[in-house]
């Protein structure tokens, strides 16, 4: 019992005769226990004095100073996103990224953000037009000072104010002054706007999901190690704030009725979707060329597919073929974004390092249900002739990566049935509902206590720390690890043929999907349509990347095509190219010899 909500007060319940006493957000006392009201309540003493001459008068005001606590003070949609865009800063901070990137980067990508969106750092903000009429005179977008943020001074080391920036009021981010407080209908008094699909649309208002979007395009700004797929994974497991963020905001900025309806997550945003956000508000803000990805950066293809390669317990002599791949596909050079070019589409950066992977695999031991077996049957014997034999067996990995794949899918699925949704601040449509809500939330907590006592069910395990990694090898078979031994240091003496000075793989051939390239606006993905006619090694291959990323199997066959495309066309000194596996060729065609052979749809 809370003695200090409760006052000490100790009297025996009427109903269960239990005493543990709660008071709730009206300041009504409950029993915690069997959930009876009594009507005893918390009361607030204010004791003001006024000396009149000789008299003295005091007064108990018991409702003026709870009810100016329930409405707080007048607040935008905006500084609700500006404080879960610094608190998710703050815990990318946590876990290690560059002390510059929350106030040098993210924070003037949010500047300029208000400012394209007329929210604030411009003359005539969006939300004044309710209240007062625009000059003749004035411009769409007519800038303050402020607008400074815009210029070239990205590149450089900015001065800012720190959380000063994160943690501004009201009426300095967009100019707008009302007496009234908050809306009728929320808790701001800007919600009416964002729910306008026309708003919505025209100024590019923010919302959930975009502020990840945004955090990503500062991640890749700050050059960071952390992908795409590793900032959706952060999210899931509940270290970077998102799901009930809101929970964080000061006591003073209330949230009800519309608010709920901006600021309530019910689900997080897929890969496809987040990359889509990005893209949109890397053009809606207009950003210049994003600093290149050279070889020293951790999401160049070199060091990416190095990290994946360590993450599903290839060999590492495997890397030196997919860095062959990249030169011959001309991809081993600095990598960048420009926004403003139509041509320049925001790089997938971890599903582009994992298609570079997959290409060597299919280089080396074909994947087509029948190559990759003999292979393995050569290097079992190998290493029983040689008992010193270190020949990387594909058999034996594939069963090792499919048991640690089959445990992490079932680890998965468990962490997403214990996550809650549910907040410890329930979001109400209307102060009415208020009461409702947080008495139905009491009942539903105290009955899922009541069935985790009678079912005994266990309790659930701490969350673990925030890690890039979803699975773990250990360096010998008897060693107590998470998903089996390693096979990092194995080597590839079964799959190569020595030629000369260099080595080339024993598979003379390397087949392929048709490449011609659809038009996306008029086309999507053939996967679906393709997928039965593809070798079974090669699909499983497609759906271990498609679980490690987070991303639908047919993100990765496309952009596996769109390498092989660079591969194929550019070099000259290629294996022979078959559009399929040999099994699924038409028996009645002529043979000829194919050198290189492009299919059309």
């Amino acid at each position: 019992m809370d003695e200090e909500q409760t006052g000490g007060y100790s009297d025996i319940c009427g109903q269960c005769g239990e005493v543990d006493w709660g008071v709730s957000d009206e300041g009504r006392f409950y029993c915690r226990s069997c959930h009876n009201v009594i009507e005893r309540t918390k009361e607030v003493v204010d004791t003001n004095t006024l000396m009149i001459g000789t008299s003295r008068v005091s007064s108990i005001s018991k409702g003026t100073r709870r009810k100016k606590l329930e409405q707080g003070r007048a607040w935008m949609v905006c500084e609700g996103f500006q404080f879960i865009l610094k608190h998710q800063a703050e815990a990318l901070l946590a876990m290690g990224v560059c002390p510059q990137f929350k106030d040098d980067v993210l924070c003037q990508f949010w500047r300029m953000y208000l400012q394209k969106s007329r929210q604030a750092y411009t003359k005539n903000p969006v939300h004044d037009g309710k209240f007062r009429l625009r000059s003749q005179g004035s411009g769409e977008s007519d800038s303050a000072p402020e607008s400074s943020v815009m210029s070239d001074s990205m590149m450089s080391v900015s001065e800012t104010d720190g959380d000063g920036d994160w943690a501004s009021g009201g009426g300095s981010v967009s100019g707008h002054t009302s007496d009234g407080g908050s809306s009728v209908c929320s808790g701001s008094i800007d919600a009416v706007s964002y729910l306008t699909p026309r708003q919505r649309r025209s100024q590019g208002l923010m919302s959930m999901p975009k502020t990840l979007a945004l955090c990503h395009l500062a991640l890749l700004w700050a050059r960071e190690a952390i992908t795409l797929a590793d900032l959706l994974r952060f999210v899931n497991g509940g270290h970077i704030p998102y799901v009930n963020a809101y929970e964080d905001f000061p006591e003073e900025m209330r949230l009800y009725g519309r608010d709920s309806l901006i600021f309530r997550v019910e689900s997080i945003p897929s890969y496809s979707h987040l990359h889509k956000e990005a893209q949109t508000l890397a053009v809606f803000l207009e950003l210049p060329l994003f600093p290149p990805i050279t070889l020293d950066c951790l999401l160049h293809p070199s060091l990416l597919t190095l990290r994946y390669l360590t993450e599903v317990n290839l060999p590492d002599e495997l890397h030196d073929w997919v860095c062959r791949i990249m030169e011959k596909a001309g991809m081993e050079s600095s990598v960048t974004f420009e926004p403003m070019r139509s041509r320049s589409p925001l790089p997938h950066y971890d599903v582009q390092a994992a298609a570079l992977i997959i290409i060597a695999m299919k280089l080396l031991f074909k994947l087509d249900d029948h190559t990759e077996w003999d292979l393995s049957s050569d290097a079992s014997d190998q290493n029983k002739e040689n008992p010193d034999g270190n020949s990387f067996n594909l058999r034996r990995w594939y069963k090792a990566m499919q048991t640690a794949l089959t445990t992490a899918a079932r680890r998965q699925q468990d962490n997403i049935a214990r996550k809650h949704w549910k907040p410890q601040k329930p979001l109400y449509t209307s102060k009415k509902d208020k009461s409702v809500v947080l008495k139905r939330r009491r009942i539903a907590e105290q009955l899922q206590l009541s069935f985790q006592k009678l079912s005994g069910s266990p309790v659930a395990p701490p969350s673990s720390p925030p890690s890039s990694f979803c699975f773990r090898w250990g360096e010998e078979e008897g060693e107590e690890v998470w998903d089996g031994p390693s096979l990092h240091h194995q080597t590839l003496d079964s799959s190569v043929r020595q030629s000369g000075a260099s080595l080339q793989p024993s598979n003379p051939e390397y087949w392929h999907p048709a490449l011609r390239a659809c038009k996306p606006r008029f086309c999507k993905s053939h996967y679906a349509e393709v997928e039965a006619t593809l070798p079974r090694m090669y699909v499983w291959l497609l759906d271990l990347f498609s679980f490690l990323l987070g991303v639908k199997p047919g993100c990765v066959y496309e952009e596996v095509l769109k390498v092989e495309r660079r591969f194929l066309g550019s070099s000259k000194s290629q294996p022979r190219a078959r559009a399929t596996p040999r099994e699924t060729q038409p028996k009645k065609l002529p043979k000829r010899k194919q050198t290189r052979k492009t299919c059309s749809r």
